[in-house]
């Protein structure tokens, strides 16, 4: 487990990072041999994008309950479309395999939004490295960084 930062910081990064958001809905919990697999398939495609800097992913955050979400950090789009359709990868086999499934039942649901971040704002207090302080550096939210409104036109 990562150490708890007690300071109040801010995640400096890159301009043009993008977040993706995909996860999973369970819609009928008795019907685990529908979403187990799906839930599995994710378990595949985190280590191979760890273990592939080059790929353009960062890192991620997950959330667990009837919906179950992953918070992924990019580089960019086009390295995210990239992974998504590589015949050599994880990706491309889950998806289709989820597509043949889902058209014979309902019990659970995929979904993903995409964006690409120009400009946002962060701050960490009692925190281990999270989200963009992750993936950025952090540094002190005080001076020119001590409100939201400052952090953001930076």
């Amino acid at each position: 487990m990562s150490k708890v930062r007690t300071e109040r910081l801010t995640a400096q990064y890159e301009q043009g990072q993008v977040v993706f958001l995909i996860g999973m809905r369970i819609n009928n919990v008795f019907a685990f041999h529908q979403w187990l697999p799906v839930m599995a398939a994710m378990g595949k495609m985190l280590p191979e994008l760890y273990k592939n800097p080059q790929l353009g992913f960062k890192s991620h955050e997950m959330g667990f309950g009837r919906t179950l979400i992953l918070v992924q950090y990019w580089d960019s789009v086009e390295k995210l479309i990239d992974y998504a359709s590589a015949k050599d990868a994880e990706h491309l086999p889950a998806w289709k395999a989820f597509n043949k499934a889902a058209r014979k039942s309902k019990a659970v649901g995929i979904w993903h939004e995409t964006y690409e971040v120009r400009s946002s704002e962060n701050m960490y207090v009692n925190m281990p490295e999270f989200g963009f302080g992750k993936v950025g550096k952090l540094v002190p939210a005080s001076g020119n960084r001590n409100s939201a409104a400052s952090r953001l036109v930076q």
